[in-house]
């Protein structure tokens, strides 16, 4: 059993998809590993610092590899390196990227996207959305403090008061929850707002206060899994209405807010930010999916009157060992779960509730439900 590390081709994408310590592990059970040159540096993490657990560093890593791990869906170019029958286990974007996926189809692999991983007790370390949505929500926080032309914290000077920030984040899920646990800890006045009623609880226990209309579709506003359900028109009418005037008091906004397989939703109109103070700052976390603020930029801070939109791409990857981490944690334990212990041997369970949530292609097909070719 051969695992490769992938080198990430994007330039932009500074993650790698093993640690050390995961390199560890995998020989732990078995596993020969192979990782290109260079796949680590940008995390910092040299390749001796991979051979010195037992790590082959191969220009040749991917030949013959009977599991490939990267962070990103790997491009057609990257395809044909692999073998036909490999794994091929990454963060596949698959939504509206379909013709990418029969694409990788046709290279006869099997790709696994690690973000369709179900959200269910025996997968929650297999989560890579919940680990990197966690740093990104950290580095949001930091990003707004470096635009932000104030401190966080109130201060009480000879010279006079400094009146702390106010910060608030839209979407509370597990960036959103980060985002106010690090404005909290800096000493902002935080405020938090989604369309989940357990959400209320959190931002409350984090002590920050919760915004919302708290009507009856928003107390049916959460799917099983635990995921944002679409508001009707008429709910978000009403909730912008509430918001547009909290937001002309805030200094810093944190958008978060994402629903799986749609376009962001749009949160803050171009009106809502022309009424804040200049000097203010707003972070969109969702600028991949669309962006939920009106005028957000992929990768640029665009600034409107004095106000900053802030729309990074790829925040987690901002901190980029720390993300890496994470996510060879979370590959590890799926990968895991795909061999044969006693055996040390590849073996896997094609009728695995994690294998069939996340399996995308196999034998030259896309086999996922939710990403099949359209019928004519």
């Amino acid at each position: 059993m051969k695992i490769a590390i992938a080198k990430e081709i994007d330039p932009s994408e500074p993650r790698v998809a093993a640690s050390p310590d995961t390199v560890k592990k995998y020989r732990a059970i078995g596993a020969e590993v192979a990782i290109e040159p260079g796949a680590g540096i940008k995390s910092g993490l040299p390749d001796s610092e991979f051979s010195a657990v037992g790590a082959t560093v191969s220009a040749d890593a991917l030949k013959d590899a009977d599991i490939i791990i990267k962070v990103r869906r790997p491009e057609a170019s990257e395809l044909s390196q692999y073998k036909r029958g490999a794994l091929v286990i990454a963060i596949m974007d698959p939504y509206g990227n379909e013709a990418a996926l029969k694409t990788i189809a046709e290279a006869g692999v099997s790709a696994f996207a690690m973000e369709l991983m179900p959200r269910i007790t025996r997968a929650q370390v297999m989560d890579v959305l919940s680990s990197q949505a966690n740093l990104a929500g950290y580095r949001a926080v930091i990003e707004a403090a470096e635009a932000f032309g104030r401190a966080f914290p109130m201060m009480m000077t000879a010279a006079g008061t400094i009146p702390a920030a106010k910060v608030f984040v839209m979407g509370v899920g597990v960036a959103g929850l980060q985002a106010i646990a690090t404005a909290r800890r800096l000493g902002a006045v935080v405020t938090a707002t989604d369309v989940r009623p357990a959400t209320k609880e959190q931002v409350e226990s984090l002590g920050a206060k919760f915004l919302a209309v708290e009507d009856e579709e928003f107390k049916n506003a959460q799917t099983a899994g635990g995921y944002a359900k679409e508001m009707s028109r008429e709910y978000q009418a009403k909730q912008a209405a509430l918001t547009a005037e909290h937001i002309k008091k805030q200094d810093i906004i944190i958008t978060t807010a994402l629903i799986p397989g749609r376009p962001a939703p749009r949160l803050v109109t171009s009106a809502m930010v022309k009424s804040m103070r200049p000097g203010s700052v707003l972070i969109d976390l969702a600028i991949e999916r669309g962006g939920n603020v009106e005028g957000a930029r992929p990768g640029e801070v665009v600034e409107t009157d004095g106000v900053k939109i802030v729309g990074y791409t790829n925040v987690a990857g901002r901190v980029a060992q720390s993300a890496s981490s994470l996510y060879a944690r979370n590959l590890f334990s799926f990968i895991e779960t795909l061999v044969d212990k006693p055996n040390k041997a590849l073996a896997v369970n094609w009728d695995d509730e994690l294998v069939k949530a996340t399996a995308l292609t196999r034998d030259g097909a896309v086999i996922h439900p939710n990403f099949q070719p359209k019928s004519a």
